[in-house]
């Protein structure tokens, strides 16, 4: 257990607890993980359990207590995945279409994380625990392409700022169902989990978040559309609720929509990725082309 001592100064007077603990440079852990650390009690103010949303006030003592990473659970595979780009803080990997990112009940192996263990050894960020290693952010299983990967929790900290803060690229390109009325728009609509249904997510007005994606379509297919999805946002199947709600579910989608032969799944890719380099604080900026599974279907439809 490591723990931390602080003692809040006049300029921190009204600042959240848990963006206050985000923003010192000795607590390397995401906001997330801060709040989680809160709510079990690990993190006091003046001597007692606090909540993440309570205000400092000048001469307050904050204690914070890590505890000790956890020995890895997730085991190193010799699965090949495509590495776009590596250099010491951080790599942009291709996942293909049908990769679960981590494990989980149902998928304790063959995920991307089992690959990564493999391909760069004992190099990944560890704010995310045993299961998560280097991973700052997902996509769906059946959705193919470019993810940002940690490679220690300096990177890991600096990239979850950039997305929480909305200072990150990520292009998606997508074969929707139908035919847009307007050719370019954005979709604000708030995401909840279904009260009918927990393993899916619904635009909702009860606890929901804040969500927004805009687009744009590419061409106009034989009775689908290739579409372009820009999010502002990032919550969880997002580009695929919002797609659905607007009435042009994703092609193949059968959670959202309904499956399509010859599609293991949505026809729906990350292709770009862009944010300011956590150690140089230059814009880099990745992009791949679209899988063959997608161009085959892109073709089908033309």
């Amino acid at each position: 257990m490591n723990r931390y001592n602080f003692i809040a100064e006049q300029s921190d007077e009204g600042m959240r607890l848990d963006k206050w603990l985000a923003s010192q440079d000795e607590v390397e852990l995401t906001r997330s993980a801060i709040v989680r650390l809160i709510e079990d009690g690990s993190v006091k103010v003046n001597g007692a359990p606090s909540k993440k949303s309570a205000c400092l006030k000048s001469g307050d003592e904050i204690s914070i207590d890590i505890p000790e990473p956890k020995e890895l659970e997730a085991k190193a595979q010799d699965i090949p995945i495509e590495v776009v780009y590596e250099d010491y803080d951080l790599a942009i990997v291709n996942k293909p279409q049908g990769m679960v990112v981590h494990p989980a009940p149902g998928n304790p192996d063959g995920t991307l994380v089992n690959a990564l263990l493999h391909r760069f050894k004992g190099q990944l960020s560890g704010i995310n625990g045993v299961i998560r290693p280097g991973i700052v952010h997902r996509i769906d299983k059946n959705t193919a392409g470019l993810l940002v990967i940690a490679k220690n929790d300096f990177a890991h900290k600096a990239l979850a700022e950039l997305i929480k803060d909305h200072d990150f690229i990520r292009e998606y390109e997508a074969v929707c169902t139908g035919h847009f009325k307007e050719h370019a728009g954005t979709i604000d609509a708030p995401i909840g989990r279904s009260k009918t249904d927990r393993k899916k997510m619904c635009v909702t007005q009860e606890n929901s978040r804040r969500a927004v994606t805009h687009y744009e379509v590419l061409e106009e297919l034989r009775g689908c559309s290739y579409v372009r999805f820009s999010l502002e946002t990032g919550r969880t199947h997002q580009i695929r609720v919002h797609a659905a709600y607007i009435g042009h579910p994703i092609l193949g989608d059968d959670v959202y929509g309904r499956a399509y032969n010859g599609c293991k799944g949505q026809c729906l890719y990350a292709k770009r990725l862009g944010f300011k380099h956590p150690r140089t604080g230059e814009l880099v900026d990745f992009s791949i082309d679209p899988p063959e599974f997608f161009t085959d279907i892109l073709n089908k439809l033309r």
